[in-house]
């Protein structure tokens, strides 16, 4: 597979990385079997992250005999401090099964609070510049869901990656955030790329991304039909049409502003809410069967009707979304549909 320079890592990587969010679902033998697979199929970026449950550990699996050199590997720590930030370095070391990770990100720094706590005095950022000069990490990066703090975060000059909602629909890091990136040198990794899930044109999905220079998309992948799908729609370096734009100003039209991201910073709901579940009913049954869909939003819609508009989710959510009254017009929806 093609490769592409990852910003002023000077790292060579594939034009898709692997996302390490749907192997949880997998036993670790079909894990390692996938992420091998991938590797074959010329991957050689893993994104992973500590709170992926078993994916480290999966992954660790699956690279073994792997030449250390021909992969990347990027992780992340949820951690504010430094002696936790730490602790998790060594256990994402151990899980993976490598001396050192690549690139290694504070994971989900979207709010002030967040990344006050990381500068801190004894902080995570301190833990991460040890790390850094121990070897144990190559290069330190971010995720976020808040293009403010991202752009914040990288006006330090502290960070050779970066990783952000990135999609045609999710599309506001295309004004300031990546042409800041290209201008500092940083790499840009796509977060949900597929929109979590609520694209399903998977050819003008990726086909989107690609068209920005230096960008690399992380779908997350259970299927080899999946790998396969998206590396053939990057290998073809097909021209971005006025067609193609077309289509995403309808789609970004009948989507509107307030849609569910679906990256679940909300939770956990005090009425057991599965909130992003229930914000995505149209999704589901545009993408899966009836029966199935009714399966996967039911119980979530069930539980909606419990809120007690505490508006908790609210004060958690990134996107600032009024998740009790969207939840009332999903309800709505989903009973509107064909039982």
């Amino acid at each position: 597979m093609k490769k592409t320079r990852f910003g002023k890592t000077e790292l060579q990587v594939s034009k898709i990385a692997f996302g390490g969010i749907p192997i949880m679902r997998l036993t670790k033998n079909d894990a390692a079997i996938l992420v091998r697979e991938s590797i074959d199929l010329g991957i050689n970026f893993i994104d992973t992250a500590h709170v992926y449950t078993d994916s480290e550990e999966k992954i660790g699996q699956a690279i073994k005999g792997v030449r250390r050199e021909d992969i990347v590997i990027a992780s992340k720590s949820p951690a504010d401090d430094k002696k936790t930030f730490l602790e998790h370095v060594d256990l994402s070391l151990k899980r993976l099964g490598t001396g050192y990770i690549d690139i290694y990100q504070f994971h989900g720094i979207s709010t002030q609070s967040k990344k006050d706590a990381v500068f801190a005095a004894n902080g995570a950022m301190e833990g991460m510049e040890e790390a850094v000069k121990s070897g144990k990490i190559r290069f330190p990066a971010f995720s976020s869901h808040s293009i403010p703090i991202a752009v914040e975060l990288m006006k330090t000059n502290k960070f050779a990656s970066v990783q952000l909602p990135f999609n045609y629909i999710d599309c506001a890091a295309a004004d300031i955030a990546i042409p800041l990136a290209k201008e500092l040198d940083i790499g840009f990794i796509a977060m949900k790329p597929m929109g979590g899930g609520l694209l399903d044109d998977a050819h003008l999905a990726i086909r989107y991304l690609l068209s920005f220079d230096g960008i690399v998309p992380d779908p997350g992948f259970e299927k080899i039909e999946e790998i396969k799908e998206i590396i053939n729609i990057a290998e073809k370096d097909e021209t971005f049409t006025q067609n193609d734009k077309d289509e995403i100003e309808k789609q970004r039209k009948e989507f509107g502003p307030s849609w569910c991201h679906r990256c679940d910073y909300c939770q956990p709901c005090p009425q057991g809410i599965g909130i992003s579940s229930a914000l995505c009913v149209k999704s589901a049954f545009k993408r899966m069967t009836k029966e199935r869909a009714h399966s996967f939003v039911g119980p979530s819609i069930e539980k909606a009707k419990t809120c007690t508009q505490c508006r908790t989710c609210v004060s958690r959510c990134p996107y600032n979304l009024d998740i009790p009254s969207l939840l009332k017009e999903q309800i709505k929806v989903y009973e509107a549909m064909p039982k």
